[in-house]
């Protein structure tokens, strides 16, 4: 039986450095449900669940591995003059993937993907249906046989030296990628942490946030891993990341900053998408010569009989502006075979059945 009954899918040691005088008593929070602000809200109502991981004591014990690893080497860089080392990127690396797998909002999108394939059958599919503690126990299979996705991924810390905070959120651990977004080539195709171009933010405190990117397409000036950012504007087009993602709950530091908060809520609420996945439904139309070719169909149109082909999207927040810090690198690299494979980073190739992957510029 697990020892903690009220489980966080963020946990504690990450909202600490946000909460109210860095007690991890108390926490200040814009719901934009309610589009209003709770000051002091106790910490151990965010983002938690009872048993939200079932009741498996390895389980909660590897999760709190993790959780602890992470907490040293936070504590290791929120102190004056370190070094970003490779201990540190690699638990940083990790544990981001575990938080971006793990949240409510993340198992929510998860059940979401799964009901809708199983009611495309239009029958009965129990192996479809799933609750939330599926859910996580699939996301952290997921973790277990791939955390190392991102570890080809480099790192670097930005340094908030503005008035503005950086803020977080209850899905905090934030993917991205520029180039994807902008780049004709990658049009109609949707990204994911193999796809080249990737971006992984994760705020670590009011002042201070981690990047991971790719560096075979952006290039980022730092000194010792660090990057110092001067303009509020910048932070501002940090923080829209954690606006973009979060479920319900933005959080702060300080109550004096509510009017801040709310202003970026109204400025940009607009990047949040109304829907965060789409479906394409085909079905068999013939064969010919060995192939076969499909036709897209309205789900209203499938009938028992169709072999159907079922096309899962995420929709991610296009942000209005980019941090002047993340810059394409011109001469650069990201590698596709034409298939919906898509643009992937050079060490993901050698995980791929499929062959063919040639390499284009970026910056063209």
């Amino acid at each position: 039986m697990a020892t903690n009954k009220n489980q966080h899918f963020v946990p504690r040691c990450y909202l600490k450095p946000f909460t109210h005088d860095e007690e991890n008593k108390v926490i200040n929070l814009y719901n934009i449900d309610r589009e209003r602000h709770m000051h002091l809200a106790p910490v151990k109502h965010q983002c938690s669940r009872d048993y939200f991981y079932g009741d498996n004591p390895q389980l909660e014990k590897a999760i709190q591995f993790v959780e602890g690893s992470y907490a040293t080497v936070a504590k290791e860089l929120l102190s004056e003059g370190c070094k970003l080392n490779i201990r540190h990127k690699t638990i940083l690396r990790r544990f981001w993937l575990l938080q971006h797998l793990r949240t409510e909002a993340a198992c929510k999108r998860a059940i979401e993907m799964n009901n809708e394939m199983g009611s495309t059958f239009q029958e009965e599919a129990p192996d479809f249906k799933i609750g939330i503690k599926q859910a996580v126990q699939m996301a952290m299979l997921t973790y277990a046989d791939g955390m190392n996705i991102v570890d080809d991924l480099k790192v670097c810390m930005i340094k908030n030296k503005t008035k503005t905070p950086v803020i977080t959120a209850d899905d905090p651990a934030v993917l991205s990628n520029k180039w994807h977004l902008n780049d004709t080539r990658a049009n109609f195709m949707s990204f994911g942490m193999h796809s080249a171009g990737a971006l992984l933010f994760l705020p670590l405190n009011p002042k201070v946030l981690c990047l991971c990117y790719d560096g075979d397409v952006y290039s980022i000036s730092h000194t010792n891993g660090w990057v110092q950012v001067k303009s509020e504007r910048d932070i501002m087009h940090f923080n829209q990341f954690q606006l973009g993602n979060c479920m319900a709950n933005i959080y702060y530091q300080d109550k004096c900053h509510a009017d801040s908060v709310s202003r970026l809520y109204e400025e940009l609420f607009h990047i949040r998408p109304s829907e965060r996945h789409r479906y394409t439904y085909s079905v068999l139309d013939y064969e010919e010569n060995g192939y076969e070719r499909y036709r897209v169909v309205e789900k209203s149109e499938i009938t028992k009989k169709d072999t159907v082909l079922f096309h899962y999207e995420s929709i991610n927040p296009n942000p209005t502006r980019w941090p002047q810090q993340i810059k394409i690198r011109r001469n650069g690299a990201v590698y596709t075979n034409d298939t919906r494979v898509g643009y992937i980073r050079y060490e993901k190739i050698k995980e791929r059945s499929s062959g063919g992957f040639r390499r284009e510029r970026p910056g063209v």
